[in-house]
């Protein structure tokens, strides 16, 4: 079967389209844990896992394209971005939480804009595991599962957003670090 060459980075894109669908039945819903808060959570979580259907799509079929390796992490950001501000509008997440991970969203993404006539910056180890664990802590703190299983969710989602938290800046940091050895090292 012949996979049209497009496909992951269509998928991508999708992705990126389902972003503001999903933040305004998040904010529609205002805080009322009724229908469109669970739509808008099934939504993130089916648009998080295109993440690694995309990229599945493009290894198996040998059709990785710089053009994906930029796309697929800017899709990622705008829809954890999205659901990162959309929570903090509604009170469920403090917005300093929110500021240091788009801090380090927004300036990862620039600088590969800034380096991609350069080089194309793509996602390490730590920067996947990161998305993971931001998509996992944001899935759990959109579905109201505490309306089914008690009070006893949020201590679940504060333990899952501080491992994402970690994950962000520990990440951020390595990109850091490994962009200036690599500096150095072309430099020599």
């Amino acid at each position: 079967m012949t996979v049209p060459r497009q496909l992951p980075n269509a998928i991508t894109i999708v992705r990126i389209l389902c972003a503001p669908v999903f933040l305004w039945m998040l904010l529609a819903d205002a805080g009322t844990d009724g229908a469109l808060r669970w739509a808008a959570a099934v939504l993130f979580v089916v648009a998080i896992a295109t993440d690694g259907l995309d990229g599945h799509i493009a290894r198996k079929h040998d059709i990785v394209t710089d053009l994906g390796k930029l796309l697929d992490p800017i899709a990622d950001k705008v829809l954890t971005g999205f659901a990162f501000v959309g929570l903090s509008i509604l009170g469920e997440l403090p917005w300093w939480v929110t500021i240091v991970i788009l801090v380090r969203e927004i300036g990862i993404t620039v600088y590969r804009f800034v380096v991609v006539s350069d080089h194309v910056l793509a996602a390490a180890w730590m920067g996947k595991l990161k998305t993971v664990a931001q998509g996992v802590a944001l899935s759990l703190a959109l579905l109201p599962l505490w309306t089914v299983f008690g009070d006893g969710v949020f201590w679940v989602n504060g333990v899952t957003m501080a491992i994402a938290l970690i994950l962000t800046v520990a990440s951020g940091i390595d990109y850091i670090v490994s962009e200036v050895r690599a500096s150095r090292r072309a430099r020599l």
